[in-house]
């Protein structure tokens, strides 16, 4: 199994959509995912759990579909521009552009989409070493966004932001602190040396004053 599920949407409206397993893209990925794709014709890659999104956005119709990540990306956009082609061709289709309701070409497109879902699937396994070649030509115009970490990296990056700023800061606090201690631990081992040498001083004056009297005149 390669291919898990399809859809076609015009804007966030899902016109519609099928999936080959009961484990369905849920209804709020489907908004997440739709809401984040510019209005300018694009494709990108995203990575949603274990499994990769890939879609095409071509005149405000977006082509999405959802793969195993060991099908490569050949295969799923293979996929999507054989899915634009059968949506373009559909009779209804302009009307559904014009007014898009939720699944408004489920009942006429849904077969279609099965049938090429199951074709690309089979032919995803068949050819390995030609889709790893050109997995290797289109890495340049595909952009791999994970979803899911996107805001929770950005809050990490933040935070050790702040974090290294507040080191710097303590860091030089620290380092002012220290220049500031060996200051007052000088000027006191100043006066601690100031104060030895006046009482050395003094004490030797009261013994030669005991010998010599106060004006130490005897022992001249």
């Amino acid at each position: 199994m390669s291919l898990i599920s399809a859809l076609v949407a015009v804007g966030t409206t899902v016109i519609c959509e099928h999936s080959i397993t009961s484990e369905t893209f849920r209804s709020s990925a489907q908004i997440t995912i739709l809401s984040k794709i510019p209005p300018n014709d694009s494709r990108l890659t995203y990575v949603w759990q274990d499994k990769l999104i890939h879609y095409v956005s071509s005149d405000k119709v977006v082509y999405l579909v959802v793969a195993d990540d060991t099908v490569g990306r050949r295969t799923p956009f293979a996929f999507l521009q054989a899915l634009e082609e059968k949506v373009r061709s559909n009779p209804s289709f302009v009307d559904v552009l014009d007014h898009p309701h939720q699944h408004g070409l489920q009942s006429e497109l849904e077969p279609e989409l099965q049938n090429l879902m199951q074709k690309y699937s089979s032919d995803a396994v068949k050819d390995p070493l030609k889709q790893a070649k050109t997995d290797m030509n289109n890495v340049k115009d595909i952009m791999v966004q994970n979803i899911d970490s996107i805001l929770a990296r950005g809050e990490r990056i933040e935070v050790l932001v702040d974090k290294t700023d507040s080191m710097a800061h303590q860091a030089h606090a620290f380092r002012r602190g220290a220049r500031g201690v060996r200051r007052q631990m000088w000027w006191k081992n100043t006066r601690i040396m100031a104060l030895s040498v006046v009482v050395c001083v003094l004490l030797l004056y009261l013994l030669l004053a005991q010998f010599c009297g106060l004006a130490l005149g005897s022992c001249r």
